[in-house]
Formats: structure tokens, C-alpha cells, sequence
């Protein structure tokens, strides 16, 4: 069985991160009998200059849209767009724009417990923040998904209270921009192959059955 590895660029208040994950899981369990797939969670941030208190949502996002009307067309075709990926989307419930630098500093720390953990925190982070309207920049939010992911709650709470892997968050963000990572989602693949947007499972699928048969192909040759 061949194996790839996929890094998902990405950011827990995108939308479109979300749909993406959603197809990509789907994706890889259509190919589980026969491509080992591993998932990476890679930092990005869409809005890394917001205080670390966050700000109010709506008044955010009509300024980054344009207005309310353009706002409320986004929501009405991704709400539609969730509900075929299995996502019940609530942006009415959504309130505060967080700074997600310190999600993503759980985000890293969840994969100390392995790749199926990382993957699950993602998913307690996308889902807290636009099906619950939950802040995901505030430390009791953070803490209460970290315990239920199966973290040492007194662990993340002494790693939120300090500085520990801002740096490298930031420098894997960089790093990310620095390769031409200009929007998420963006899955990158065995590092060489880069799959851009919240593509259909299809392409997904595509992708990693094309990439595991030029494996397949290498090898022999």
C-alpha cells in the first residue's frame, strides 16, 4: 500500500478551510483500501494583525466584504454548500473575530499526541467557531477543546499562559507565504504537489490516486 502525506495548509476561521477538510476526509476514506493517507495541519492566518482579544465579527466582516448584502450572499451559498459536506453552519452565531494564533499553537501541540489527535482538534476548532459560535481565541474555549481532544488540560494551560511555539507558528506561516501559499485551503502533497481551494472530494480523490500511481510507477522503474 502506497503512502502519502498531505500538508493542509489553512486557517480555523475559513470557511472554505472547513468545506475543505470535509472533502478531504471524505476523500481519503474513499481510498483507504488502498493509499495510506497522513494529515498534517499547517498554520495560516487570514487575519494576523487582530488583537489578541479578537473584534467584533459582523462589523469585520462587512468591512472586509463590502457591505452586508455581500456578507449575507456568502453565507447563503457556503450555508448550502456546508450542508452538503455534512457542516451546519450558524454565522448568525458567530460574534468574534479571534486572532487564531494561539489555535494554532494547539493545533501543533495536538500532534505530540499523534496525527489522528491534530486532525481532531482541527475539527473541534472549525466546528466551535462557525456551527457554535464559540471564541475560539479565548483560553477557556481552547482548554475545554484540548481536554476533549484528550489533552493534559493543566499542560495546555501552562503553554497558553506562556509564549511557547509562537515563533515557529509564525515562521511556519511565513514559510507557507514564502512558497507562494497565497489563500487556503492548500493541501500540499508528499511536498512536491500542491492542490489550491476546497476542491470536490473528486479531485481530491484524482490527486491522491495520481500521486500514489507515480509512485507506484518510480518504484518499479
Amino acid at each position: 500500500m502506497n503512502h502519502v502525506t498531505i500538508d493542509v495548509v489553512s486557517d480555523v476561521v475559513c470557511p472554505w478551510c472547513y468545506i475543505g477538510k470535509a472533502r478531504l476526509d471524505q476523500a481519503i476514506a474513499n481510498v483507504a483500501s488502498d493509499i495510506l493517507v497522513t494529515v498534517n495541519w499547517r498554520p495560516y492566518q487570514l487575519n494576523p494583525d487582530l488583537p489578541p482579544e479578537g473584534v467584533d465579527h459582523k462589523a469585520h466582516l462587512a468591512a472586509k466584504l463590502g457591505g452586508q448584502e455581500a456578507v449575507d450572499r456568502a453565507h447563503e451559498m457556503l450555508a448550502g454548500l456546508g450542508e452538503q459536506d455534512g457542516i451546519a453552519f450558524d454565522f448568525d452565531a458567530v460574534t468574534i473575530s479571534p486572532n487564531t494564533l494561539d489555535a494554532h499553537r494547539l493545533i501543533r501541540w495536538a500532534l505530540t499526541e499523534g496525527g489522528d489527535t491534530q486532525s481532531e482538534v482541527a475539527s473541534l476548532l472549525f466546528k466551535a467557531n462557525f456551527e457554535e459560535g464559540r471564541n475560539i481565541g479565548d483560553h477557556a474555549v481552547l482548554l475545554d477543546i484540548a481536554a476533549e481532544a484528550g489533552l493534559d488540560r493543566a499542560v495546555i494551560t501552562a503553554l497558553l499562559a506562556s509564549d511557547a511555539d509562537k515563533d515557529a507558528v509564525s515562521e511556519e506561516i511565513d514559510m507557507a507565504r514564502g512558497m507562494g501559499v497565497t489563500g487556503v485551503p492548500c493541501f500540499i502533497v508528499d511536498s512536491k504537489y500542491a492542490v489550491m481551494g476546497a476542491q470536490s472530494v473528486e479531485v481530491l480523490e484524482d490527486a491522491l490516486r495520481d500521486i500514489a500511481k507515480m509512485k507506484d510507477t518510480s518504484q518499479i522503474n
